[in-house]
C-alpha cells in the first residue's frame, strides 16, 4: 500500500489501502451480510487485493473463523501485525472482532466492545449486525434495540436498518412498532428478505395466517440468493400453515420441495436446513402426526448422527437431542448431552447462570424423546415460559414449540388443572390457534369439565377458519 493513502468504505468511512478493488470486495462482503447471502467469501477476494489491509483482514477472520477454517488465525495475524497502518475505524473494528473470536469471551465486553465502535462510526451496518447477533444468543432484545436506537437518527432511510429495527422490537412483544418498522423497511427495498420476515412474524403472532402465507409466497422469489432466508422463511410458511390447520400435505410439500430440497445446492448452509427441518418435524409430533412425516425423522436423524453439526448453536443442539432420541439413535443422543454437559461446565460462573435452563431444556428434550415425560417435566421449570429461554439463541416462533411439547408432557401424565391453567392464560395471548383449543379441550375432559364442548366448538370453528 503506498504510505498514506485511504480510500472510503460504503458507509464513508476510511480504509487504509491503495487497492480500490479491495474497498469494492468489502463492500460487496457488506451487502452479502446484510442479505444472510450465499457469497459472504467474497471477503476473501479483498484479501487477495490488499494482503496488508486491516480491515480486509480482520473482517476475512470473522467469516473464516465462523466456517470452522483454521486460515481465519492467520488473517488475524495479518491484521494485527498491520495496525500502526489502520485508521482509527479500522482499529476499532479489529478491537470489536479480534475480542469476539477470543478463547473465553464475555459477551457483555463483546458488545461494549460493538458500542464504542459504532458511537463513534455509527453507519456501520454490519458491525451492528454482528452485535445483534450476540445480543440474541444473549437472549437480550432490550440491548440489541438500544444499540440501534443510538445509531438510527444516523440512518434514517438506509437500507436494511428498518428489519433490523423490528426485530428486538418483535421479541419484546411491541408488535405494533415492530410491524411499523418492518413495513417502513419493504417500502425502501421489497426484496429485503428480514423485513419480509419481521411481517410474517407479526402476522403470523395476530394468527393472520392466510395473510402472512400469501404475502410470504410473494415474495419468495427475493430468497433464493441467501440459503439461510431462504429455508428459515418457509419454514415460517410451513409454521402458518400448520397453525392455521391446513392440509398437512401442505406442509409436508414445503418440507420436501423448500426446506429439505435446499441440500441439493452445493452451497446450501447445511445446518441451516437441518435446524429449519428439525422444528418443523417436532412441530408436526406434538401435534401426532408421525405417520406422515415417514421416513422423514430418521432421514434427518442420520445426518445429525454426523458430529460435525453438534455444539453449533444450543438450540440446534437441543433439537437434535430429541431428534436422536426419538428415532432410537440413544448412544449419540446420550453423547451429545455429555458433551453439552462438559462445555456447560467449563463455562464461565455468570455464562452458566445464563445459560442453566438451556441445559435444562436440553435434558428435557432427551426425557420427551424417550417417552419419560414425569422426568422431562422435572427438568422444567414448575412455571415453565419458553420464551424465558431464548438463552439458546432462538425466537419466539422457534422457542414456542417447547411450549407445546410441556403442555403434552403435562397432559401425557395426566396433570390436567395445570395444563388447563397454563392453556387458558396462552390462548388470552393468541386465541386464534385451533391447535391450543384442542389441546384444552383435550384437558377439560381429562379434567371432566363442561368447559370441554366450548374448546371443541372452538377448535372445530377455528379449524375451518384460515385455509379449508
Amino acid at each position: 500500500m503506498a504510505e498514506g493513502v485511504k480510500l472510503e468504505d460504503r458507509w464513508g468511512y476510511y480504509v487504509a489501502t491503495s487497492s480500490q478493488a479491495c474497498v469494492s470486495a468489502i463492500n460487496s462482503y457488506y451487502h452479502q451480510v446484510l442479505i444472510y447471502g450465499r457469497e459472504r467469501s467474497v471477503i476473501l477476494e479483498a484479501v487477495a487485493h490488499d494482503k496488508h489491509c486491516v480491515l480486509a483482514n480482520i473482517l476475512a477472520a470473522h467469516f473464516l473463523h465462523s466456517s470452522g477454517s483454521s486460515r481465519a488465525l492467520t488473517c488475524l495475524h495479518a491484521a494485527k501485525s498491520n495496525l500502526e497502518h489502520a485508521t482509527l475505524y479500522e482499529k476499532l473494528v479489529f478491537d470489536a472482532i479480534s475480542y469476539m473470536l477470543s478463547e473465553d469471551r464475555d459477551d457483555d465486553v463483546a458488545v461494549e466492545l460493538h458500542s464504542k465502535l459504532l458511537k463513534e462510526f455509527p453507519r456501520d451496518l454490519v458491525s451492528l449486525k454482528r452485535a445483534q447477533v450476540i445480543c440474541f444468543y444473549m437472549g437480550l432484545p432490550g440491548l440489541s434495540l438500544s444499540l440501534i436506537q443510538k445509531v438510527l437518527p444516523h440512518n434514517e432511510g438506509e437500507n436494511f436498518i428498518y428489519g433490523m429495527l423490528a426485530f428486538p422490537l418483535l421479541e419484546l412483544g411491541r408488535m405494533e412498532e415492530a410491524e411499523k418498522a418492518a413495513k417502513r423497511g419493504f417500502e425502501i427495498n421489497k426484496q429485503d428478505s428480514w423485513a419480509q420476515h419481521a411481517l410474517c412474524h407479526v402476522l403470523q403472532y395476530k394468527c393472520c395466517f392466510r395473510e402472512a402465507v400469501k404475502f410470504m409466497e410473494e415474495c419468495s422469489s427475493s430468497w433464493g440468493s441467501s440459503s439461510f432466508m431462504l429455508t428459515h422463511n418457509w419454514w415460517h410458511v410451513a409454521l402458518c400453515y400448520l397453525e392455521g390447520n391446513a392440509p398437512r400435505q401442505r406442509v409436508l410439500e414445503i418440507y420436501d420441495n423448500y426446506i429439505w430440497k435446499e441440500l441439493d445446492r452445493n452451497d446450501s448452509m447445511s445446518a441451516e436446513v437441518y435446524l429449519n427441518a428439525a422444528g418443523l418435524l417436532l412441530r408436526l409430533y406434538v401435534r401426532g402426526e408421525l405417520d406422515i412425516i415417514g421416513d422423514r425423522l430418521k432421514m434427518l436423524a442420520e445426518c445429525l448422527t454426523n458430529q460435525e453439526n453438534w455444539y453449533m448453536e444450543w438450540h440446534f443442539d437441543v433439537l437434535i437431542v430429541w431428534t436422536l432420541a426419538k428415532t432410537g439413535e440413544i448412544s449419540k443422543a446420550e453423547d451429545l448431552l455429555k458433551g453439552l454437559k462438559n462445555r456447560f461446565l467449563r463455562m464461565t460462573k455468570k455464562k452458566q447462570q445464563r445459560m442453566q435452563r438451556g441445559m435444562m431444556l436440553a435434558e428435557a428434550l432427551y426425557a420427551y424423546g424417550i417417552a419419560d415425560d414425569r422426568r422431562g417435566l422435572e427438568l422444567l421449570d414448575p412455571d415453565f415460559d419458553a420464551t424465558d429461554y431464548k438463552i439458546i439463541g432462538a425466537s419466539d416462533e422457534q422457542v414456542d414449540v417447547f411450549n407445546e411439547v410441556w403442555y403434552n408432557m403435562l397432559l401425557n401424565i395426566g396433570n390436567a388443572l395445570k395444563a388447563i391453567e397454563v392453556l387458558e392464560k396462552q390462548i388470552k395471548k393468541r386465541d386464534g390457534v385451533p391447535y391450543l383449543w384442542r389441546l384444552l379441550e383435550r384437558a377439560y375432559k381429562l379434567a371432566n369439565k363442561p368447559e370441554e364442548r366450548i374448546a371443541n366448538e372452538k377448535a372445530t370453528a377455528l379449524e375451518s377458519r384460515y385455509f379449508n
